[in-house]
């Protein structure tokens, strides 16, 4: 795939991921090429490779639609990333960290007390802290040094609900306690105790699915959980 196409897929994903482009709706490649100043041919590959990753369906004389996740394939992909990133934990603490890829996992800690320190979330703290929360899950995939696992692993992060790439909470204690679990998460990886190191990984993204469990359920109730995202307030993820 060229740069161009590259790009482009990539901003689709990033669309379709914070809710931008909402389930259920229908993709078109004229207005898309236009809104991303291209020409249709990229916008066309982006669309065929983010219907080959389950992003978006494809239907006869309809064209592709963004695809309406059902309640159980969300947590399902939380129970692969759960299992697949405590294997990658895993193997890093067995490897051992290179010094570049432990300094990149201390240096995004600071970054993320830094952002924590004042006490609450603002909104500007919202992406640079989605950056933080990012660069750690990828740094560990790239420490485990094994293309299945990063293969399987990265492709559940990208189901909406269950990605790493997006914020799916906006209050303090459930981003703090989060980032409390990459300290340890890290800290047992620096320590080479391989066990430690999966069961707290799995634990993490374990925690994930059940806020996103809870959250979902009092919704359900008619009630706002507060920090929920206005793409699940919304009810952009099917009922169970």
């Amino acid at each position: 795939m060229d740069t161009l196409s590259h790009s482009v897929t990539e901003t689709l994903r990033e669309w379709i991921l914070q809710g931008m482009l909402a389930p259920g709706e229908r993709l078109e490649e004229i207005p898309l090429a236009k809104k991303l100043g291209v020409s249709r041919t990229p916008v066309r590959a982006a669309l065929a490779l983010l219907g080959n990753d389950g992003l978006l369906e494809h239907q006869p004389k309809r064209g592709y639609t963004v695809r309406v996740y059902k309640f159980e394939e969300v947590m399902g992909a939380y129970e692969v990333r759960s299992v697949l990133e405590g294997l990658a934990c895993r193997r890093a603490a067995q490897r051992g960290l290179d010094e570049s890829t432990q300094d990149e996992l201390l240096a995004c800690l600071a970054q993320g007390d830094a952002i924590l320190a004042c006490g609450r979330l603002r909104p500007e703290d919202h992406a640079p802290y989605q950056q933080v929360n990012v660069r750690i899950h990828n740094a560990i995939l790239h420490a485990a040094d094994n293309s299945w696992v990063t293969r399987f692993a990265t492709q559940a992060q990208t189901t909406p609900f269950a990605s790493d790439r997006i914020m799916l909470w906006d209050d303090y204690e459930t981003i703090y306690r989060s980032h409390g679990d990459h300290h340890r998460i890290v800290e047992a990886i620096i320590k080479r105790d391989a066990a430690r190191a999966e069961a707290l990984m799995r634990e993490h993204v374990y925690y994930a699915g059940v806020i996103l469990t809870n959250n979902y359920e009092r919704l359900a109730r008619q009630e706002t959980p507060p920090g929920a995202p206005a793409r699940l307030k919304q009810g952009l993820l099917a009922q169970p």
